[in-house]
């Protein structure tokens, strides 16, 4: 596990729901990551945590904790935005990355 400074942001909508859900879950965190997939390249990861994995960045918030996969970090999260959405038919976390270069027309996958 590193401590290092992130500048991965999460706004207060996002921090709330974050806590809700690490709350029901009864679990520590969240993870956020990339993987290779989709027909731009690469998609987010997001999973709640019982803890950071080998290797992962970490950050106390307020009532949860925030694991950073590094290679995720270097690579495409650097800078990133989470915020949460909610309106009357749907709600969602939404990824403002200023490091994406292009999506997918379905919005499933990005590329840096």
């Amino acid at each position: 596990m590193e401590s290092e400074v992130m500048d991965v942001e999460l706004t207060d909508a996002a921090k709330k729901r974050v806590r809700e859900l690490v709350s029901q879950a009864g679990c520590k965190g969240l993870r956020l990551a990339v993987r290779p997939a989709g027909c731009s390249g690469l998609e987010y990861l997001m999973d709640l945590a019982e803890g950071p994995s080998e290797g992962d960045l970490v950050r106390v918030c307020d009532g949860f904790e925030l694991y950073v996969d590094a290679p995720s970090y270097a690579t495409a999260l650097t800078g990133l935005r989470l915020d949460f959405q909610q309106d009357l038919l749907s709600s969602g976390f939404v990824y403002n990355n200023p490091n994406q270069k292009g999506a997918c027309g379905c919005g499933q996958s990005f590329s840096v």
